[in-house]
């Protein structure tokens, strides 16, 4: 088991914090909190390595590649505009 030092002030805002929040204890509620934030983090940054294939990789320096060469890119607006369109096409086949 390991100990986690706070100042004053700290201590008594978790210990304010544990009570409100029915923890019987602040080293409860600091665990709680630690190990909520510790899922949160792993949920939020997933490993999406295996995604960077070599085939994937190649094709992005294509596409970037013909970008620098000054083919056709699209302003957000212009995408907006495609995918309300096929938003309001879809709407339409699979109306209710």
């Amino acid at each position: 088991m390991h100990q986690v030092q706070l100042n004053d002030q700290l201590y008594k805002e978790a210990q304010r914090r544990a009570a409100e929040a029915g923890f019987s204890t602040v080293d409860e509620y600091i665990a709680d909190v630690v190990s909520h934030d510790l899922v949160e983090d792993s949920a939020e940054t997933p490993d999406l390595d295996h995604l960077f294939t070599p085939e994937v990789i190649a094709h992005l320096d294509q596409v970037s590649a013909e970008i620098k060469a000054g083919g056709k890119t699209y302003t957000m607006e212009e995408v907006r505009e495609h995918f309300e369109k096929k938003r309001k096409k879809w709407l339409q086949n699979h109306a209710g």
